[in-house]
């Protein structure tokens, strides 16, 4: 085994046995997994009961606002205001709707309650109220039911470009959604990762057992075993994490909610097996191999270009948590300036700024991703994705060499904080 590969299989075990390896690799999807069970927990949590009283002196609905659980309406003809503020602040009723008499309009009701209603009561208490508005305006104006849907059925529109063929607002969606998880999936790894590879040049510089290594090893080894150490435990925690919380998910979620599960079928069933298949339709026209491969591609070359410029940070800095940062803060800028341009790709994908940003080796990994997902070759010509790789690579190649030579001369020095000018003069030695 080479000397490259010998320290990155001793920085990779050093770290998975470590315990607070184990312990935030479990404790993640955990935690995840509680949140879950939580808000699962308080939607089929049943609410509790809403009276509201409606004082209608103008009978305006004339008893007919129709209850539905749980919020309950109770007509109260011939009540004034001061009778309903009584039952309010004995807690009789949730809340109550004065309409004085000679009231003409329903245009401004005020619904008034003890305390904040909630967001979902509020809206069944619009819903209620509005239909009952609606069949009234209906009935004034003469509108049958079937005109009032004649009206409100919108125009079917259809998208088709020469290049792509027949598109549509549900197939954009699902690319756009495909393509911010792809690129935010890199963006946490770039920065994550690429901090513990700062982080553990910086442990051992400062604990003096690089000058110990370096005797033996050349310091581009060094640096290379660490950056492929510290990358397959990124790696290995990050799938650990999806089987985990996947697992956790499939198996307790039903144990612990049993109805959920019922719920969820049962409300497939009654879609029926039309929407499945829209839903499947829309996947299918995402080109998923070629997704995955480009995954792969710009996961790898984003994460050793990143790290190895980390790792050149890591080398140049004492153990000042201060000074680490400043440094690290010109790195980090085109990670968090890629999420910037990818939220524009995912809009416009063919914009000169998308285009730029998934070519530049720095934010390509992350934007390249955002525009994949929206089809290739017909957004994404083969030659600007090809081009992106080349760069990619190129750009891997540079920032391993720049490390290299600052690695070199970094690791060994001590005390004096490097400037700028000299860090550029460690990359020109020879």
């Amino acid at each position: 085994m080479s000397k490259i590969g010998l320290i990155a299989k001793r920085e990779f075990l050093s770290r998975v046995r470590k315990k607070s390896f184990i312990v935030t690799t479990i404790l993640l999807p955990t935690l995840i997994l509680g949140l879950y069970s939580l808000i699962i927990y308080f939607s089929v949590k049943a609410p509790s009961d809403t009276i509201v009283a409606i004082a209608d002196n103008a009978h305006y609905f004339q008893d007919s606002l129709k209850s539905d659980p749980p919020i309950y309406f109770k007509t109260m003809q011939g009540a004034d205001q001061k009778q309903l503020e009584n039952l309010l602040a004995k807690n009789e009723i949730g809340a109550y709707v004065f309409i004085p008499s000679g009231t003409d309009s329903t245009a401004m009701l005020n619904i008034v309650s003890q305390k904040s209603l909630s967001l979902k009561t509020k809206q069944g208490i619009n819903d209620a109220v509005n239909a009952v508005v609606k069949k009234q305006k209906m009935h004034d104006f003469h509108m049958t039911t079937e005109d009032i849907q004649k009206v409100n059925t919108p125009a079917t529109i259809k998208y088709k470009s020469v290049e792509a063929g027949e598109d549509s607002m549900a197939k954009t969606g699902v690319s756009y959604a495909v393509g911010m998880v792809s690129g935010m999936v890199i963006y946490i790894v770039l920065l994550l990762y690429g901090m513990a590879v700062m982080r553990g040049v910086m442990e051992e510089k400062v604990s003096r057992i690089a000058e110990v290594i370096i005797s033996s090893v050349k310091p581009f080894q060094l640096m290379m075993g660490k950056i492929l150490g510290i990358g397959a435990v990124g790696l290995l925690q990050f799938l650990i994490w999806i089987v985990l919380t996947v697992g956790l998910r499939i198996i307790l979620i039903p144990m612990l909610f049993p109805s959920v599960g019922d719920t969820i079928n049962g409300s497939v069933s009654s879609q029926g097996s039309e929407g499945m298949q829209a839903v499947i339709a829309l996947l299918s026209t995402i080109n998923f191999p070629l997704l995955i491969i480009c995954f792969l591609v710009y996961f790898l070359g984003g994460y050793l270009i990143y790290a190895s410029l980390f790792a050149a940070v890591g080398s140049a800095v004492n153990e000042d948590p201060q000074e680490a940062q400043s440094f690290s803060f010109p790195v980090t800028m085109p990670i968090i300036f890629s999420v910037i341009i990818m939220m524009q790709a995912v809009n416009d994908p063919q914009s000169g700024l998308a285009v730029f940003g998934s070519l530049f080796p720095l934010t390509s990994p992350v934007v390249m991703m955002a525009r994949v997902a929206q089809g290739v070759p017909d957004v994404v010509p083969y030659w600007q994705l090809g081009l992106s790789i080349l760069f990619l690579i190129l750009g891997f190649l540079l920032t391993t060499w720049f490390a290299g030579k600052v690695y070199r001369t970094g690791i060994l020095m001590y005390g004096k904080k490097p400037t700028l000018k000299e860090i550029i003069k460690w990359a020109r030695n020879k």
